[in-house]
């Protein structure tokens, strides 16, 4: 059949995260094959008032092509997990699965900001560089983190 695919996805939720971080790893782990996770990182909410987000990375390996990963796997499961969607793009949610990577390659630049997305990645991930800067993601992690509080959870993910 077709060939594989590798995807760094960034999962957060700030709506009951300790149920629905685990519930979209388990819905993913039913298109493909979850190879890595990251610790949970719990950072506050951007952009808005708001519960703390959590957030991990996940590496899958699948067989979908980029638009098929984002049609037929993570919209379904944002779903399925209860998303819903607003004109407040800051808005609360019981899940968000962004594709960070996809087959080496950045999905969207903006994510070399953003702590939550980075330290979760850089546990998973460290020796990918940005392709612009040469930065290992490790690096980027090492200084984001002294700009922005992050704090691990455990036992959110077993």
């Amino acid at each position: 059949m077709g060939e594989h695919h590798w995807a760094y996805l960034n999962l957060g939720s700030n709506i009951q995260p300790e149920r629905n971080l685990p519930k979209a790893l388990k819905l993913l782990s039913e298109y493909g094959e979850i190879l890595k996770v990251s610790n949970v990182w719990e950072s506050e909410a951007v952009g808005t008032e708001g519960p703390n987000y959590l957030n991990a990375c996940a590496k899958f390996k699948s067989r979908f092509t980029q638009t098929g990963l984002k049609d037929k796997v993570i919209s379904p499961i944002e779903e399925q997990v209860g998303r819903k969607r607003s004109e407040d793009k800051y808005a609360p949610r019981t899940i968000d699965i962004d594709m960070v990577l996809f087959d080496e390659r950045p999905v969207n630049n903006d994510f070399w900001k953003l702590a939550f997305v980075v330290i979760p990645l850089a546990e998973i991930y460290p020796e990918y560089r940005n392709p612009e800067t040469g930065e290992t993601v490790s690096e980027i992690a090492t200084r984001l983190r002294q700009e922005v509080w992050l704090e691990t959870r455990r036992g959110v993910i077993s």
